[in-house]
């Protein structure tokens, strides 16, 4: 009788788990906290969907949904229009939350949210402001005492949309980095040293005296580092915050339609000017993983915005999320 109790529970077993619909993607380090808390909260619920996410960077993640080899993939920096006429079927970009690019730093004697421009900034990462007591840095931090430390800068080894949003904001507002290094996912970069995805970015900058570099907001709190507070447009010193991210977002007026977008240096009283949207790359194919792929992205979008927060995120734009709900039905 046991025997065959035991035989019978392992047979179910192994139909439960033949029977969950199996869902692969990859692709942006930047959002990896919140889906992991996503994927773990809806399959409390959806038992029959079984998602495997590989954070390797957005330009590995577009490179997968343009070959196929995942369902879906995720990008903090839109596809370009060629990338998407290479798709062998349409692409459609989903928002899924907003978050910010840190400016992370690890020096000892300094105090956290020391205050950046856009201009500094971009010559620290151009190497022509070296040292932490340079002018330039004392001037905009006229109460601190900056020590005469080597400024190590740490970037992205990898195809990196985080990249991509910091180097538009560079490139927006320092014509002097536009012209030498540019904006996109891979970039010359003309000094420091590369680390693979936001996780090596910040742990090197927490290893390193003297270091700084760009990571995701989450990151870099659950690291402990110290974030600059950034001059944005109204002429403000914003740190990155929930708050401050949703202010950026303040200056959506799309919902709909064409959703690439940026939010960067956005005109808003409050906004942190390195926000940005991420997104979940979504092919229009009939499939069993897009099925599932789309049940789930309406639960994130409708019940999934409350862990944004608590994870250092921003929710999307009401209106926004209503309309994207629209579309995936």
């Amino acid at each position: 009788m046991l025997k065959n109790l035991l035989m019978f529970l392992a047979i179910a077993m192994s139909f439960n788990a033949v029977a969950a619909q199996k869902v692969n993607g990859a692709g942006a380090t930047f959002p990896y906290p919140i889906y992991s808390k996503w994927f773990s909260e809806y399959q409390k619920t959806h038992k029959d969907v079984e998602f495997n996410y590989q954070s390797i960077g957005s330009g590995g993640g577009i490179k997968q949904v343009l070959a196929q080899t995942v369902d879906f993939g995720a990008t903090d920096a839109p596809m370009s229009d060629d990338e998407l006429k290479s798709a062998k079927t349409p692409i459609r970009h989903i928002p899924t939350v907003l978050g910010a690019v840190t400016v992370a730093y690890n020096v000892a004697g300094l105090p956290a949210n020391l205050n950046l421009d856009g201009a500094t900034l971009a010559n620290i990462f151009l190497g022509t402001v070296t040292k932490w007591n340079d002018p330039t840095i004392a001037k905009l931090n006229p109460k601190a005492k900056l020590p005469a430390t080597d400024i190590l800068v740490v970037r992205r080894s990898d195809g990196s949309g985080t990249t991509a949003v910091f180097t538009e904001y560079l490139a927006n507002v320092s014509a002097d980095f536009k012209t030498k290094v540019g904006a996109g996912k891979n970039v010359n970069w003309p000094s420091g040293i590369g680390a693979k995805g936001n996780e090596g970015v910040t742990a090197m900058v927490a290893q390193t005296d003297g270091a700084i570099g760009y990571t995701e907001l989450a990151y870099a709190i659950n690291a402990q580092l110290h974030m600059a507070s950034m001059k944005n447009a109204k002429g403000e010193f914003v740190s990155p915050s929930v708050a401050s991210i949703t202010a950026a977002a303040a200056s959506v007026k799309k919902f709909d339609g064409d959703l690439r977008m940026s939010i960067i240096n956005a005109d808003a009283k409050g906004a942190y000017p390195i926000s940005s949207f991420t997104y979940i790359l979504l092919p229009e194919l009939a499939s069993a993983q897009i099925t599932a792929t789309k049940a789930f992205l309406g639960w994130a979008l409708k019940d999934g915005q409350k862990f944004a927060a608590e994870l250092h995120y921003a929710p999307l734009p009401k209106k926004m999320s209503e309309s994207l709900l629209k579309t995936l039905k």
